[in-house]
């Protein structure tokens, strides 16, 4: 199939499925195994049956940041931030919500104590420059809110900033979890490693930009997003010596593949930083990721694409159609898949 439409990624979904909070205990969520045509219903703590001794897992361990901040324009009328990117110690590109747009040279009051100007706008961002003091990230972590998708549809509360984060978060940036990852806990992690699986990292700063809907019917002309990443030269020789050794690579979520897969692009698996934009469709050949391990997307999502490019777009659709039947929980707080990649679609 060369030519896809956005319909073809669309499915039902009833709103009763779309999780508004995690399980009441990390981990105790379903895990549906996607093998070809072969679905197997089942619970998270099977996912320690399904790797073998040798697998690499790669992780990303991206933290997410209270990245949501309200406040009011200095002239009056409210004004809410969400900041996508920090670019220095008092900058960052963040989404402006307010009756009217701050032109440049508008003051922004948060918290009614943090002051910022309005720089200029970087196409659907605006670029805010915070008084000198403490740093943005100092000033998110003291007044902002953690940024919930939007399909839940309450305010983050204190159980959100531990639950909306994985145990083994580290570095700061994201404003989006990768959803996968929040179903590790501690014990399972050492479970992995005493069964002789390598945890590998890497780094990709999830952006507002995943929760972006595409608005073209024909997804070739979709213009992607833009997130950063970074490749440890560890997790390059750890992935070395599986391929040597003929064992699998296994991505902790879409947000692991796109990192991957986008510092493979010359061929090689090289490390390092970078931006990528990489949008993965049907008829993608991967080349560093055998299996994948992820949540359910949104209809019409630019990771239902990726996952029907990695498994199988008619696998997909018939994996949804029966998670829908059996009720898992979807989305950043739901359950689990666990994806077979489809012969033909890589290496």
């Amino acid at each position: 199939m060369t030519t896809m439409q956005l319909a073809d990624f669309d499915y039902h979904l009833p709103d009763r499925l779309i999780a508004q909070h995690p399980p009441a205990v990390r981990g105790q969520s379903r895990l549906l195994h996607v093998d070809g045509p072969n679905l197997t219903d089942g619970c998270f703590d099977d996912f320690l049956g399904r790797v073998s001794a040798g697998d690499v897992l790669v992780f990303n361990d991206t933290r997410v940041v209270k990245a949501r901040l309200f406040g009011e324009k200095a002239s009056g009328g409210r004004v809410e931030a969400l900041i996508e990117r920090v670019t220095g110690p008092h900058e960052a590109l963040a989404h402006v919500r307010a009756s009217k747009s701050p032109k440049p040279g508008t003051t922004l009051i948060f918290a009614g104590r943090w002051h910022a100007t309005m720089v200029e706008r970087a196409g659907d961002l605006f670029r805010l420059r915070f008084e000198e003091g403490e740093s943005v990230y100092d000033i998110m972590e003291a007044s902002g809110s953690l940024p919930l998708p939007p399909y839940i549809d309450r305010s983050a509360d204190g159980d959100d900033d531990s639950r909306y984060q994985t145990v083994y978060a580290r570095e700061q940036g994201a404003v989006a979890a990768p959803t996968a990852g929040l179903h590790f806990t501690e014990s399972m992690l050492q479970a992995l490693e005493e069964k002789g699986v390598e945890l590998a990292w890497v780094t990709l700063h999830v952006g507002a930009g995943t929760f972006m809907p595409v608005r073209v019917d024909d997804i070739a002309d979709h213009v992607m997003h833009s997130e950063r990443y970074e490749i440890p030269v560890a997790t390059v020789e750890c992935i070395a010596r599986a391929r040597r050794a003929g064992r699998r690579v296994m991505a902790i979520g879409t947000t692991s593949v796109r990192a991957l897969e986008s510092a493979a692009r010359s061929g090689e698996l090289v490390a390092g930083r970078g931006e990528t934009d990489i949008f993965i469709t049907p008829g993608y050949r991967f080349r560093v990721v055998d299996r994948l391990l992820t949540n359910f997307h949104l209809p019409k999502s630019t990771l239902l694409m990726l996952v029907s490019a990695f498994s199988g777009f008619e696998t997909m659709r018939e994996a949804y159609r029966h998670a829908v039947e059996h009720e898992y929980r979807f989305f950043s707080y739901g359950d689990a898949m666990l994806l077979e990649k489809r012969e033909g679609t890589g290496r």
